[in-house]
């Protein structure tokens, strides 16, 4: 079993399909009534979303295994996943699934040339490093159910040149609100300081929004691995063993996302924008931009004009 690699939902339908749910009203959005969804296979594998997940969630009996710690689902109902992140529903062999609540799912590319794409980041409760849901007190359940059915409510209108703003603005409140209670809840909480998941990310980061200070090219295996301390061969099996893909492949999705930022925020040529992410050439650049998103960089940024 420890071998089986994590089922990976690169779309917002795909997941619908899979809890046999209707069609998304939107293909980067999505606001889902967890009444809908009765059960769940005792034995399930490990997910992995490709997209962002905000659930608030009541009388919910079940177990959920999150990177390589348990979640803590006892008391808590509100539960914030990032992309890429790998985690593990149980339920006791043929019981039903008793919850109620929402989940909001939201693609990356929702919030492309909007303040949230880069804000996003810097809500700590999306982090491997939080390992208990939020407690809600009555008063802040019903503020944070109040918004959820704000984003309802435009998700289930028709589609127009305001939705997208509309829904960003109200998730930005969302997310305060509950930035606001996490650090009421959290204030001597302990941080998971030896997941590897979570140096990665931070490395990576740090190493895109700072490439024209002290880096030079792209990072690599070797480079990755010395900073974390441990071998290249170890950090990729950990890696493909909890999340499916291997260092090369985070390198790279962390490289993507940076380059949708920079296409979106500023006014750089492609060729400019590949030579500041460490690409000595821009067509390069271009290759495995389009391979991971089926789409030219001058044809993303272009979707959004």
């Amino acid at each position: 079993m420890a071998n089986i690699q994590p089922r990976r939902f690169k779309t917002i339908s795909e997941f619908h399909q899979f809890r046999e749910l209707p069609k998304p009203e939107h293909p980067l959005i999505s606001v889902i009534n967890l009444e809908l969804i009765k059960r769940l296979p005792a034995n399930e594998t490990s997910l992995v979303f490709d997209f962002y997940s905000i659930a608030l969630k009541r009388n919910f009996n079940a177990k959920v295994k999150y990177g390589q710690q348990e979640y803590d689902f006892d008391e808590g109902i509100m539960f914030f996943m990032s992309p890429g992140q790998v985690f593990r529903i149980e339920v006791e062999k043929d019981s039903s699934l008793q919850q109620s609540g929402w989940m909001i799912l939201i693609h990356p590319d929702f919030l492309w040339n909007t303040t949230l794409a880069k804000t996003i980041k810097q809500y700590q409760y999306f982090s491997y490093s939080v390992n208990e849901a939020l407690h809600l007190s009555e008063k802040e359940e019903a503020t944070i159910t109040s918004i959820i059915q704000n984003v309802e409510q435009e998700y289930r209108s028709n589609i127009d040149k305001f939705s997208q703003a509309v829904m960003v603005s109200q998730i930005e409140v969302l997310l305060n609100y509950s930035n606001r209670f996490y650090n009421r809840q959290f204030i001597t909480r302990k941080t998971a300081s030896n997941d590897l998941l979570v140096k990665l990310e931070d490395l990576l980061t740090e190493y895109f929004d700072h490439q024209n200070d002290s880096q030079s090219g792209l990072p690599t295996v070797k480079y990755v691995s010395e900073k974390l301390n441990v071998s290249p061969n170890y950090l990729s099996d950990m890696l493909k063993t909890l999340t499916g893909q291997n260092t090369q492949q985070h390198i790279h999705n962390k490289l993507i996302e940076k380059a949708k930022e920079v296409l979106t925020a500023t006014s750089l040529s492609v060729s400019e924008i590949a030579y500041r992410l460490g690409f000595e050439h821009p067509q390069s650049f271009n290759k495995l931009f389009k391979n991971k998103t089926s789409v030219s960089p001058l044809e993303f940024r272009n979707s959004f004009n």
